[in-house]
Formats: C-alpha cells, sequence, structure tokens
C-alpha cells in the first residue's frame, strides 16, 4: 500500500484510523491478516481516545507524552479490573502502528512500565471445562436465533479455536477432513498468518463431529460461519454482545476461555492426569508433562511450549 500524499498522518490519509491500517498493511504486505486486524482493533480504541481526551485528529501531532498519557490511563483502568494483558497489547499495537507510520521507534513506550507485567501462567481454572454446560448455552444461543455463534462457540471449544478462527472456519470443508483423517487442519484466521505455511492438525472426537455437523447446517452455502452480510467487524461485535447476554447463565466468562478449557481437558487425555491448573498442581511426570505441553501448544497453533502455561497452569 503506497502512501495517498499529503502530509496528514505521515501520508497516509486524512482518518487516523484509517491511515494507521493503511500503513500497518504497508508494513506486513499480504498476508498477516489476523495479525492486520488485531492492531487496527485496538488502534482504533487509541484514536477515539486521542480524539475524546486530547482532540488529537493527526498522528503528526502524537508524541511520547501522549503514548505515556494513554498509558496512564490504561494503568488507571487495570487498578479497576481491567487485565493487564489486554492492556499491554493495547499500547504494544499504538507502538507497531506508530513506527509503521513514522518508519522510525521515537515514539514508544514500554507497555509494562504503566500497565504492570502481565502474569504468563493461568492460576484459575478455566470456565467452560464442563462441555454440557458449553452445549446447553449453545442451545440457548440457537433458540434466540443465533445458530452461527452457537456453532462457533461449539466449535472453538471442541477444536480449541481462537474466536476468529472458529469463525472462520470452513465448517463443511472440516467436518470432510474430520471423516475421513479424524482431525481438522486449522489454516484460516490464524495468528500471524501461521495457518497457510505450518499444518495445525487438531483431533476430533465424536463430540467434536457432531459439533461440525450442527457447524456445517449453520454456515450453509456460506465460506464460513460469519454472517455473509457482515463485515468481520460488526460479526466480532455482534458475537460479543450476545454472547455476553447468555453466557453468565451457565457459568461461562471469555469465549477465549473455551480454548483453555480444550487445554485443560486435551491434557488430562494425553497424561491421564489433570491440568496443573485444575489440580493445583502438577501431578504428570515431567517428562510426560512436557511431552503434553508440546503437543498442545501444536494443536492451539503456538511456537512456543512456554505459552502453553497460559492455559493449563505452571510446570511446577
Amino acid at each position: 500500500m503506497k502512501k495517498v500524499g499529503g502530509h496528514r498522518n505521515f501520508g497516509y490519509g486524512k482518518q487516523m484510523e484509517w491511515a494507521g491500517r493503511q500503513a500497518l498493511r504497508d508494513r506486513y504486505g499480504n498476508g498477516h491478516y489476523g495479525t492486520v486486524a488485531g492492531h487496527a482493533e485496538r488502534w482504533r480504541q487509541f484514536v477515539a481516545w486521542c480524539r475524546d481526551d486530547r482532540n488529537i485528529r493527526d498522528a503528526r501531532a502524537v508524541d511520547a507524552d501522549i503514548v505515556q498519557a494513554y498509558g496512564s490511563s490504561l494503568g488507571d483502568k487495570v487498578a479497576t479490573g481491567m487485565s493487564p494483558a489486554y492492556a499491554q497489547n493495547l499500547l504494544s499495537s499504538v507502538n507497531v502502528v506508530l513506527q509503521a507510520m513514522r518508519g522510525d521507534r521515537q515514539v514508544r513506550v514500554a507497555p509494562a512500565d504503566f500497565v504492570g507485567q502481565r502474569s504468563r501462567t493461568r492460576t484459575d481454572p478455566p470456565a467452560g471445562l464442563d462441555q454440557k454446560a458449553v452445549h446447553q448455552c449453545a442451545n440457548q444461543l440457537r433458540q434466540n436465533g443465533h445458530e452461527r455463534i452457537a456453532a462457533m462457540v461449539e466449535v472453538a471449544r471442541a477444536l480449541g479455536l481462537r474466536l476468529r478462527e472458529a469463525s472462520m472456519l470452513n465448517a463443511r470443508a472440516a467436518l470432510g477432513q474430520a471423516m475421513k483423517h479424524g482431525a481438522v487442519n486449522i489454516t484460516a484466521g490464524t495468528k500471524g498468518g501461521r495457518g497457510h505455511r505450518v499444518d495445525r492438525w487438531v483431533p476430533v472426537s465424536g463430540a467434536a463431529i457432531a459439533c461440525l455437523v450442527r457447524a456445517a447446517k449453520a454456515q450453509g452455502q456460506a465460506r464460513n460461519l460469519i454472517s455473509p452480510d457482515l463485515s468481520w467487524r460488526q460479526w466480532n461485535s455482534k458475537v460479543h454482545h450476545v454472547w455476553a447476554s447468555v453466557r453468565d447463565d451457565y457459568g461461562l466468562k471469555k469465549i477465549h476461555d473455551l480454548r483453555a478449557a480444550y487445554a485443560c481437558e486435551r491434557y488430562q487425555q494425553l497424561t491421564g492426569s489433570a491440568a496443573p491448573v485444575v489440580a493445583g498442581r502438577l501431578c504428570a511426570d515431567r517428562s510426560t508433562d512436557r511431552a503434553a505441553r508440546q503437543t498442545i501448544a501444536q494443536e492451539l497453533g503456538h511456537a512456543r511450549i512456554e505459552v502453553v502455561a497460559t492455559y493449563i497452569g505452571g510446570a511446577r
């Protein structure tokens, strides 16, 4: 994406939000759609803060003091309940977009200095371990007329997918893979576009196949589970709104917790022991534990085994 000319927003356009997205596309080129979308959404929140709190509508007016002030505002939100990890992601995206727009690293902050260190080890069992509760919640969603969202929720839990991955899954094709290979290769909506470079086969159980059957029916002739009349942003917003309206009735929390629940269940299958975050301690022997973490990391689409601790707990 070439610059559009002019001076506003370093030549990327008149609207600060739009300009940031173009700079991201310029930086990442073709592909990396999930990465660009994630940074763009977090940049949008920064743009709104700049407009409402500082009356800034041009990225050229954003200096280190402005970004630090934004960091301080996020620090206040962390003190009242916002996740430090999410706050760090918000600030990190500001760093990324400004670097892409400016072509340098002069306006940059260290997220941990403002919102604290993120915890990389889960300490509470994830909601969604009880698949019956997830299924009941999905049935409620169907009764409320949200068949596609219900299918997306069940698929996320059954295969350990991120919201975007579950939404962009071609359930018809996945069902065919499951019946033929006993596993599904996750390629669409993956973080950083990894799914197009590295195979990520996730094994399926009988219950998972049943979820895929329902998902394929909900998908119909569409390409995936996203409503054909909605953009990704509109779909994402709708999913969170609808999910929030029913989850509490079934003891569920964030959709991402369904992914952690899958990881904990998978750990039990692989080791014969409850995940550390469920048992409160490490029950499996070290070699078995490490082998299970390597398998789960691959199935979740992570390159580093250490990340699995954020889903199943630590190895101590």
